[in-house]
């Protein structure tokens, strides 16, 4: 690869490589070296600048998490060497809250939740970044309901006026990736699959999804067949119904030994004003940033007429965040 390490054979052994050495082998100081001295990381808690705000942000997370593992199931990728690459990389992860930090005092309970990280890396160096964890499993598995966890950040951080604001688009920096993606048909049937949902056509899901399909859904939940997915959806859609859902960057993909297989990167932006996943209305004004990776098989309903269907699928949002931005608007942290 032009530009990069000849160390790394290609773009996902660098991606999963780098992960590797920054976090489980404790090379913090090549952040310095593969994190741009000015890169943007956006993530549903806010924007994140500069390489010194990423070592100070991981360092908090090993002091709280020090035996912390990324396992790297997938890097799915568009994009050369020589214009720079974007992974939408999912990851895997386990740890022990072994240490004080912003989950609360110490509990020593082991974690197990997932993280979908878009990057964007040119001359062995990632410049932009979009990153979301699974927050909502984290702190169930600590014991603690989202909503009040959000509730707990809030008034920790010095209320609704004081305390830090999840990520909107009007808070976004730019960055140097300015791309969409790729044009590949799976990236393509992806995105129309989710559009689909987002429109209400819920009838799309045994068209589209296999009977047999497994999912991850944000919270840790894993799910199966078409009840499930209509499920999650529905409940996420009912929730912000005038929501404007939008597409920001699309990538499919056919590689040796591995399934056709899609990253969407997507959001909802409107108003908490719909009984769904997140309680009552409230009107409450809310961003909802969020990846989904999808891979296809060619087992289908034949009475639909298609030719392949999504076999798995993983979908990622904060449910914290989300709670945090319902929470600041009614005042229900008081």
């Amino acid at each position: 690869m032009k530009g990069f390490d000849p160390k790394f054979r290609d773009f996902p052994d660098y991606i999963i490589g780098i992960t590797k050495e920054i976090w489980e082998d404790r090379g913090i100081a090549t952040l310095h070296q593969y994190y741009g001295e000015d890169i943007v990381v956006r993530s549903p808690s806010g924007v994140v600048t500069g390489n010194t705000g990423v070592i100070a942000a991981t360092l908090a997370t090993l002091a709280e998490f020090p035996d912390r593992t990324l396992l790297g199931q997938d890097v799915i990728w568009s994009g050369t060497p020589e214009d720079g690459m974007l992974s939408s990389h999912r990851l895997f992860s386990t740890a022990t809250h072994l240490g004080d930090g912003v989950y609360g005092k110490a509990t020593g309970k082991r974690l197990k939740y997932r993280i979908i990280a878009d990057c964007y890396a040119i001359d062995n160096a990632i410049t932009d970044e979009w990153l979301i964890r699974d927050q909502g499993a984290i702190v169930r598995q600590l014991g603690l309901d989202p909503a009040d966890f959000a509730r707990d950040q809030i008034a920790s951080e010095g209320g609704a006026k004081a305390c830090k604001r999840p990520f909107t688009p009007e808070a976004d920096l730019p960055g140097p990736y300015t791309g969409a993606g790729n044009d590949n048909i799976w990236g393509t049937r992806l995105a129309e699959a989710v559009t689909r949902l987002m429109d209400a056509d819920l009838a799309a899901i045994p068209v589209l999804w296999d009977r047999a399909c497994e999912l991850a859904y944000p919270g840790g939940f894993n799910g199966h067949s078409h009840v499930d997915v209509d499920r999650f959806w529905t409940g996420l859609r009912a929730a912000f119904p005038d929501a404007r859902f939008e597409i920001h960057h699309t990538i499919g993909r056919e590689d040796p030994l591995m399934p056709p297989r899609a990253a969407l990167r997507w959001s909802l932006t409107g108003t908490h004003s719909g009984w769904g996943a997140f309680g009552p209305p409230t009107g409450a004004p809310v961003h909802v940033m969020a990846v989904t990776h999808a891979e296809f098989g060619p087992f289908t309903d034949r009475a639909h007429g298609t030719d392949h269907s999504i076999r798995r699928e993983w979908t990622l949002f904060d449910e914290t965040a989300i709670w945090k931005q319902i929470l600041i608007h009614t005042g229900a942290h008081d």
